[in-house]
């Protein structure tokens, strides 16, 4: 198995206010904290957003290759495309704005991967935090492009499925400032 990592960040941040990959928790960027699990089990990553964040990160972007509303269903396509072409067999993704991921997320996704989808349940679903088999790129399109449904009925659709880790707050997802002060307080 070669494994590819993406992070997924190509949002607007209207919530937060401003570009929330680069907002800091205790002195380290966002996207920093969500590329340290990917880089444990990755050989390699990729970033589904902007190109500046990439460069900022010193990694390379991949664009949405889908004539689509955006959104990281389209951002996961881009980045599965890139790594099939690089010869990976999967893909772990992450989103830029889950701080305190499982540091063994990578490998227990990648111990699991007998689905063409296997995405991270705790107390709800995570399908951002996930591993791809990128042999599901042509269907992935095709279901994109046909409906373009919620992540977590594309991972159904997809026949996928959940794997389950103990700790919700794991994968906090800070969508405002307060969300950031609350967790840089706690």
């Amino acid at each position: 198995m070669r494994l590819a990592g993406a992070l997924i960040a190509g949002g607007r941040s209207r919530r937060f206010g401003r570009d929330k990959a680069i907002a800091e928790l205790r002195g380290v960027r966002l996207a920093d904290l969500s590329l340290e699990v990917l880089r444990a089990g990755c050989d390699a990553l990729v970033v589904a957003g902007p190109p500046a964040l990439a460069a900022s990160l010193g990694l390379e972007a991949v664009a949405d290759a889908l004539d689509l509303a955006g959104g990281p269903a389209a951002g996961i396509a881009a980045a599965l495309g890139w790594a099939r072409a690089d010869g990976f067999t999967h893909l772990v993704t992450a989103p830029c704005d889950t701080p305190a991921l499982p540091g063994d997320l990578v490998r227990r996704l990648a111990r699991a991967a007998d689905a063409p989808v296997v995405a991270a349940w705790a107390a709800r679903p995570h399908p951002l935090c996930a591993i791809w088999d990128v042999g599901g790129l042509a269907d992935l399109r095709r279901s994109l492009a046909a409906s373009h449904p919620p992540l977590r009925a594309l991972v159904e659709q997809l026949g996928g499925r959940w794997l389950q880790f103990p700790d919700e707050a794991a994968f906090i997802n800070l969508n405002t400032e307060a969300d950031l002060a609350a967790l840089a307080g706690a």
